[in-house]
C-alpha cells in the first residue's frame, strides 16, 4: 500500500473517532465548561473596543440603551464567554463597541 494511502486511512478513522466522541461532550458538567476567568478592563483589546462591565456607566455616544453582552451576537450564553474576546468571560450587563443584536 502507499504511503498517502495509509495517511489518508489515519486521518479517516481519527476523524470518525472525535466524530463519535463528540456526543460525550455533553455528558460534562456545566462548570467545567464556564471557567473562563473574568476580561480585565486593562486587556489591550477590551479597551480598543471601549468594553466596559456595566453598560449602564458607558459614555460612548454609539451605545444603545437596549445593547448589553447578553443580547449580542458574540455572546456564549453557556460560559459567559465572547467571541471577540476568546478565552475569557463577559459580564452579561456589559458592552463593548462590537456589540451586534443577536438575530
Amino acid at each position: 500500500m502507499k504511503t498517502t494511502d495509509l495517511a489518508r486511512r489515519r486521518f479517516l478513522l481519527r476523524s470518525a473517532a472525535a466524530t463519535a466522541a463528540l456526543p460525550l461532550l455533553a455528558l460534562l458538567p456545566k462548570h467545567a465548561l464556564a471557567d473562563l476567568p473574568p476580561l480585565p478592563v486593562t486587556n489591550a483589546q477590551a479597551k480598543a473596543l471601549h468594553y466596559i462591565e456595566d453598560a449602564t456607566k458607558s459614555d460612548q455616544s454609539t451605545r444603545k440603551p437596549d445593547s448589553f453582552c447578553d443580547n449580542c451576537q458574540f455572546h456564549v450564553a453557556a460560559t459567559n464567554g465572547c467571541a471577540i474576546f476568546p478565552g475569557f468571560s463577559v459580564t452579561p450587563k456589559g458592552w463593548c463597541s462590537a456589540w451586534a443584536l443577536k438575530k
